[in-house]
């Protein structure tokens, strides 16, 4: 697929037309936080704005958004492989699988050695079966899950097929793990962090987050939000292009 995001060097928008921008998606905001920011900057057009990929709020990187007729582009955009590099702290779990909620649970670790984590990762290579955190966006019964959990109402998630293509231990200063992870659409990093630390005996969760690349995007070519905003506030005299 051809990159067609606007690089800085270029700013000619039309964003009624229908325009994709790379995003480097900023700490704790949502990934609505996000679109809404962009939709209100580009008032008094009256456009649809939408993300192709959620983010969790305590993840950086990559966020692909369309404007205008691009929208209609969005689950296919949605549908490529995603690339991630972050951190696993082994030893600690906690209920959302990372560090939205507190640690609940922790492990003695001074057995565990490099070589069994690269060992586990190695087990997570090709398709499985995936259960979502309960602290997730999915819906049941018109319900995001993640408010039920909150609530400290029991959920029943659904195992969903992943696919992890590439699973790189970038580094270990235990009790830390540095990771690269390619995956499929609609895998849960957090539940990878989950699941390394069942296999590991020891418990973990997922400690930073940021997504690199979706498809053939990259975040090297994505805008800082607050950039992109001055960008567009500055061409508003310019009519954005009616």
């Amino acid at each position: 697929m051809e990159n067609t995001s606007k690089l800085k060097e270029h700013t000619d928008f039309n964003f009624a037309q229908g325009e994709l921008l790379l995003i480097d998606k900023p700490l704790t905001w949502t990934s609505f936080d996000v679109v809404g920011k962009l939709r209100n900057s580009l008032k008094p057009l009256k456009l649809k704005v939408g993300h192709a990929g959620t983010l969790d709020p305590l993840a950086t990187g990559l966020l692909i958004v369309c404007t205008g007729k691009m929208t209609k582009q969005i689950d296919t955009f949605q549908a490529e492989d995603k690339e991630y590099i972050g951190t696993f702290t082994i030893g600690a779990t906690t209920p959302s699988y990372d560090l939205e909620t507190e640690i609940e649970n922790t492990s003695d670790i001074s057995h565990i050695s490099e070589k069994q984590v690269h060992e586990v990762a190695a087990t997570f290579l090709g398709e499985q079966e995936q259960y979502p955190p309960a602290h997730s966006a999915i819906k049941i019964g018109g319900e995001r899950v993640y408010e039920k959990a909150r609530r400290g109402e029991e959920v029943e998630l659904k195992a969903r097929k992943v696919n992890i293509s590439a699973f790189e231990i970038v580094n270990v200063e235990f009790p830390i793990v540095h990771f690269r992870i390619r995956c499929s659409k609609g895998t849960y990093i957090r539940s990878i962090a989950n699941d390394f630390g069942v296999k590991l005996g020891v418990g973990a969760h997922l400690s930073s987050l940021r997504r690199t690349k979706s498809g053939d995007f990259d975040v090297n070519n994505a805008w800082e939000l607050t950039e992109l905003i001055a960008i567009i506030q500055k061409n508003k005299s310019l009519e954005l292009h009616k």
